[in-house]
Protein backbone atom coordinates (compact mmCIF):
# COMPACT_ATOMS: atom_id res chain seq x y z
CA UNK A 1 0.00 0.00 0.00
CA UNK A 2 2.68 2.08 0.78
CA UNK A 3 4.52 2.10 -2.59
CA UNK A 4 0.79 2.69 -4.16
CA UNK A 5 0.86 5.93 -2.06
CA UNK A 6 4.01 6.77 -3.25
CA UNK A 7 3.15 6.28 -6.90
CA UNK A 8 0.05 8.37 -6.55
CA UNK A 9 1.88 11.41 -4.63
CA UNK A 10 4.57 11.40 -6.55
CA UNK A 11 5.02 14.54 -8.55
CA UNK A 12 5.80 12.86 -12.03
CA UNK A 13 1.83 11.44 -12.06
CA UNK A 14 0.66 14.87 -11.42
CA UNK A 15 3.19 16.84 -13.80
CA UNK A 16 2.05 14.12 -16.68
CA UNK A 17 -1.87 14.90 -15.86
CA UNK A 18 -1.90 18.50 -15.98
CA UNK A 19 0.56 18.01 -19.55
CA UNK A 20 -2.24 15.78 -20.77
CA UNK A 21 -5.07 18.24 -20.06
CA UNK A 22 -3.19 21.09 -21.48
CA UNK A 23 -2.04 19.85 -23.88
CA UNK A 24 -6.16 18.75 -24.67
CA UNK A 25 -6.75 22.26 -24.42
CA UNK A 26 -3.91 23.62 -25.93
CA UNK A 27 -5.13 20.98 -29.41
CA UNK A 28 -8.31 22.93 -30.08
CA UNK A 29 -6.16 26.27 -29.72
CA UNK A 30 -4.04 24.70 -32.94
CA UNK A 31 -6.64 23.19 -34.70
CA UNK A 32 -8.78 26.56 -34.69
CA UNK A 33 -5.55 28.46 -36.33
CA UNK A 34 -4.97 25.74 -38.72
CA UNK A 35 -9.00 26.38 -39.62
CA UNK A 36 -8.54 30.08 -39.95
CA UNK A 37 -5.43 29.32 -41.85
CA UNK A 38 -6.86 26.84 -44.46
CA UNK A 39 -10.15 29.27 -44.61
CA UNK A 40 -7.43 32.27 -45.73
CA UNK A 41 -6.39 30.00 -48.27
CA UNK A 42 -9.18 29.55 -49.50
CA UNK A 43 -10.07 33.21 -49.87
CA UNK A 44 -7.09 33.34 -51.82
CA UNK A 45 -7.05 30.31 -54.44
CA UNK A 46 -10.54 28.81 -53.62
CA UNK A 47 -11.86 25.77 -51.26
CA UNK A 48 -9.10 24.35 -49.76
CA UNK A 49 -11.34 20.80 -49.52
CA UNK A 50 -10.31 18.51 -52.05
CA UNK A 51 -12.42 15.62 -50.51
CA UNK A 52 -14.07 15.49 -53.94
CA UNK A 53 -10.57 15.65 -56.03
CA UNK A 54 -10.53 12.14 -57.61
CA UNK A 55 -8.14 12.36 -60.17
CA UNK A 56 -8.63 8.75 -62.65
CA UNK A 57 -10.69 7.32 -60.22
CA UNK A 58 -8.56 7.44 -57.13
CA UNK A 59 -10.04 9.27 -53.89
CA UNK A 60 -6.81 11.00 -53.37
CA UNK A 61 -8.55 14.26 -52.52
CA UNK A 62 -9.05 13.33 -48.57
CA UNK A 63 -5.93 12.35 -48.58
CA UNK A 64 -4.50 15.91 -50.04
CA UNK A 65 -6.72 17.73 -47.56
CA UNK A 66 -5.00 15.56 -44.85
CA UNK A 67 -1.36 16.46 -45.92
CA UNK A 68 -1.99 20.26 -46.33
CA UNK A 69 -4.08 20.48 -42.57
CA UNK A 70 -1.00 18.50 -41.46
CA UNK A 71 1.61 21.11 -42.95
CA UNK A 72 0.06 24.02 -41.43
CA UNK A 73 -0.32 22.30 -38.50
CA UNK A 74 3.22 21.43 -38.33
CA UNK A 75 4.41 24.63 -39.62
CA UNK A 76 1.79 26.78 -36.46
CA UNK A 77 3.43 24.47 -34.01
CA UNK A 78 7.03 25.20 -34.98
CA UNK A 79 6.57 29.02 -35.62
CA UNK A 80 4.39 29.75 -32.73
CA UNK A 81 5.29 26.73 -29.79
CA UNK A 82 9.22 25.44 -30.77
CA UNK A 83 10.95 28.60 -31.77
CA UNK A 84 9.64 31.50 -29.12
CA UNK A 85 10.18 28.23 -26.68
CA UNK A 86 13.29 27.77 -27.32
CA UNK A 87 14.17 31.53 -27.58
CA UNK A 88 12.48 31.99 -24.18
CA UNK A 89 14.20 28.67 -22.63
CA UNK A 90 17.75 30.39 -23.98
CA UNK A 91 17.07 33.80 -22.81
CA UNK A 92 15.72 32.87 -19.04
CA UNK A 93 18.14 29.50 -18.70
CA UNK A 94 21.17 29.85 -20.45
CA UNK A 95 23.09 26.95 -20.43
CA UNK A 96 25.72 26.78 -17.94
CA UNK A 97 29.21 27.84 -19.00
CA UNK A 98 31.57 24.80 -20.57
CA UNK A 99 33.34 24.72 -17.31
CA UNK A 100 33.77 21.59 -14.78
CA UNK A 101 30.67 19.32 -15.66
CA UNK A 102 29.64 16.78 -13.02
CA UNK A 103 31.87 14.25 -14.08
CA UNK A 104 34.79 16.27 -13.47
CA UNK A 105 33.86 17.11 -9.87
CA UNK A 106 33.12 13.43 -9.45
CA UNK A 107 36.76 12.48 -10.81
CA UNK A 108 37.95 14.92 -7.84
CA UNK A 109 35.63 13.87 -5.19
CA UNK A 110 37.23 10.17 -6.08
CA UNK A 111 41.08 11.45 -6.54
CA UNK A 112 40.30 13.21 -2.98
CA UNK A 113 38.85 9.86 -1.75
CA UNK A 114 41.61 7.96 -2.95
CA UNK A 115 44.26 10.18 -1.40
CA UNK A 116 43.61 9.66 2.15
Amino acid sequence: MDGFKKFLLQGDLIKLAVAFIMGGAFATVVTATVDIIMDLLGKIGGTPDFSNYEPGGISLGAWLTAVIAFLILATVVYFLIVKPYTHAKERFFPDPDPGETEIDILKQIRDSLSAR
